[in-house]
């Protein structure tokens, strides 16, 4: 009776796979190479040719492959993993994506682009070659065979080790570049912006060894820059187009051509910035600068060059030319809001706050002020002391800023054993409960 029933079951269950085949060998033609045209990941495609045997015969149709970094841990070494790529790489008629995490050698690297230089769009490579020699055997470095793909549109690097000049031709359809994890030479880099003239997106990431930059790219519309080491690297770009531009570890910045640009970030972990130079920002809309310290002539000259902002952010701890750092100098609050006029959103540390609070910084308020166009304030308040002026300071905010609808005061790091700390917090629970639709407390 067991023997009859476990027959049956299987019967019925080889039945249903007969007919599962059947519906799959019945799809339409372009059914099955859309399915195929939007699977990247290679044991997918792989898995998908197991499926019947027009699904094999019509793996060519892929258009993308992606090998994660763990996918060979069970094969035998990197030779494997290149036989593998090989092959896929080599069924596929028209490959427009090729993204590797996995390890390969030189040799497979050159052979799968050389093969698909015709159709080949997006390359992204985890190369891990900082230790790799410039000639092994005869053969050029990973970096070097990039330069087969000559149809690029993207190209997105990790682990890279650019000392020298990188054998490429001219990539005239690369649009977007991104080097993420990279040791770099000046010179290697600007062999590398030479070949790539029509680059509209560029991002460098966690980069070091540079010490000076210099981008001449005349189609460039995003700069995302983040250098790593003391904080000493000149930079100095020159890209008329360019809409956006963020930089991490510069100490000084020298921006020619600003009429487009309408966002800019400036930070610094490490170091000073020491001096930066800009155009007339006249279409900057979003401006942040951070740091430990900066000079205060490079604070001063890009608030100056920054009338028309609309949105502001300034994290700076402090100023000074040397090791010892200094606090900032008075900042008249009626100059500052009256030089930008345009200001809808305001966050500001406590170094820029406390520069707003000095004996000084309201003499100049009357009547007649008015802060027309802020809506929003963020003020991160570390120290009790000179509590009465900083009251001042946020009251006379909440009395001239017309179209002020909200303002955040953020209470870090204060030492509440002082002995203006209890005034302190009563006079702001007090501002709160005044103003409870619009003073918030975090």
């Amino acid at each position: 009776m067991v023997s009859r029933t476990c027959s049956s079951s299987y019967s019925c269950f080889s039945v249903r796979i007969k007919l599962h085949l059947a519906r799959m060998e019945a799809l339409p033609d372009a059914i099955v190479q859309y399915i195929l045209s939007h699977m990247r990941n290679a044991r997918d495609v792989t898995s998908c040719a197991c499926v019947s045997r027009r699904f094999k015969e019509s793996m060519s149709f892929v258009r993308s492959l992606y090998f994660p970094r763990h996918c060979f841990d069970n094969s035998c070494g990197t030779a494997d993993s290149d036989t593998v790529v090989s092959r896929m790489v080599s069924s596929i008629v028209w490959l427009e994506e090729l993204v590797v995490y996995c390890p390969f050698s030189n040799a497979g690297l050159a052979s799968w682009l050389s093969s698909t230089s015709c159709s080949l769009r997006h390359l992204e490579l985890r190369l891990d070659n900082q230790n790799d020699k410039h000639v092994q055997n005869g053969m050029p470095t990973k970096l070097d065979c990039i330069g087969y793909a000559t149809g690029l549109e993207s190209l997105k690097l990790w682990g890279v080790l650019m000392d020298h000049s990188p054998k490429w031709g001219v990539f005239k359809n690369l649009q977007n570049l991104e080097i993420v994890g990279a040791i770099m030479e000046d010179r290697a880099l600007s062999d590398a912006f030479r070949v790539c003239p029509n680059l509209r997106n560029l991002l460098l990431r966690s980069c070091e060894g540079l010490r000076s930059v210099s981008i001449e790219l005349q189609q460039l519309e995003q700069c995302r820059l983040e250098f790593y080491g003391m904080g000493n690297c000149s930079l100095t770009v020159s890209c008329p187009k360019v809409q956006l531009i963020e930089i991490q570890g510069c100490n000084w910045i020298r921006v020619n051509q600003t009429s487009c640009l309408r966002n800019l970030s400036i930070s610094s972990s490490e170091g000073r910035v020491h001096k930066v130079e800009f155009g007339k920002l006249g279409a900057l809309e979003f401006l942040s600068i951070k740091g430990v310290q900066w000079r205060w002539d490079a604070v001063s000259t890009i608030l100056q060059c920054a009338r028309e902002v609309k949105h502001l952010v300034m994290k700076v701890e402090f100023t000074g030319n040397s090791d010892n750092p200094l606090p900032f100098p008075e900042v008249d609050l009626v100059d500052f809001f009256n030089s930008h006029q345009k200001l809808q959103t305001f966050e500001i540390h406590g170094a820029m706050f406390a520069a707003l609070c000095q004996k000084n910084s309201l003499k100049s308020v009357d009547s007649r002020f008015v802060i027309p166009c802020l809506k929003e304030v963020v003020i991160t308040v570390r120290s009790p002391l000179n509590a009465q002026q900083k009251m001042r300071t946020l009251g006379s905010i909440l009395k001239y800023g017309k179209e002020l609808r909200r303002m955040v005061i953020r209470i870090s790091q204060m030492k509440n054993f002082h002995t203006s700390a209890d005034y302190f917090f009563e006079e702001i629970f007090r501002l709160r409960y005044l103003n409870k639709k619009v003073v918030w407390i975090e």
